[in-house]
């Protein structure tokens, strides 16, 4: 909202002053695409975190696949060393707890490589997030020392002001060439 009044404090600065009426224009476009890159950069740092959710979810499944199978291979580790009248059943109940442990071994396998999976787009995200971070700083800096134009008078800041929105842009877009 205070970007808004700021740009509309300028444009009225700018009817006073038609010879500056490209750098209004300036800031009102670094104004939209920090806006936009703001916006890009929250959602891509929300999506990490739902993520990072993603990722300790599947590592706490594995765990509890971990322990189920621990659990299996000490009923059946122990079901050997038991005496019993009946060592066929016996027998079978260790092969079934073996059997129970070996699934769950499997299993864990596979939670093991989606977890890393997701672990690496928990990174790819953070990695998108910190470009769109700084290529926003990047655009917000050139909008202020843009402004400084409309009250110095002085082309220069403006020259600079392009230079940065210019920097910021590319920072922002290289987030979608992070792999």
């Amino acid at each position: 909202m205070a970007e808004l009044h700021e740009l509309h404090e300028q444009a009225e600065h700018g009817r006073e002053h038609p010879d500056l009426a490209p750098v209004t224009l300036t800031m009102a476009v670094l104004a939209v695409l920090v806006a936009t890159v703001s916006l890009v950069s929250h959602r891509t740092h929300t999506e990490e975190i739902i993520v990072q959710s993603k990722v300790a979810d599947q590592w706490a499944y594995y765990q509890a696949k971990n322990i189920r199978r621990h659990t299996d291979e000490l009923f059946a580790d122990l079901a050997g060393v038991v005496t019993t009248k009946d060592a066929e059943a016996t027998a079978k109940l260790q092969e079934k707890y073996r059997a129970e442990a070996d699934r769950y071994k499997d299993e864990q396998k596979e939670l093991d490589a989606k977890a890393r999976e997701l672990e690496n787009e928990v990174q790819l995200d953070g990695r998108k997030g910190t470009r769109l971070d700084l290529g926003e700083v990047l655009l917000e800096i050139a909008l202020v020392i843009t402004s400084i134009t409309l009250l110095s008078g002085r082309r220069l800041f403006w020259h600079v002001g392009l230079l940065l929105g210019t920097a910021g842009i590319l920072l922002a877009a290289s987030a979608w060439l992070v792999h």
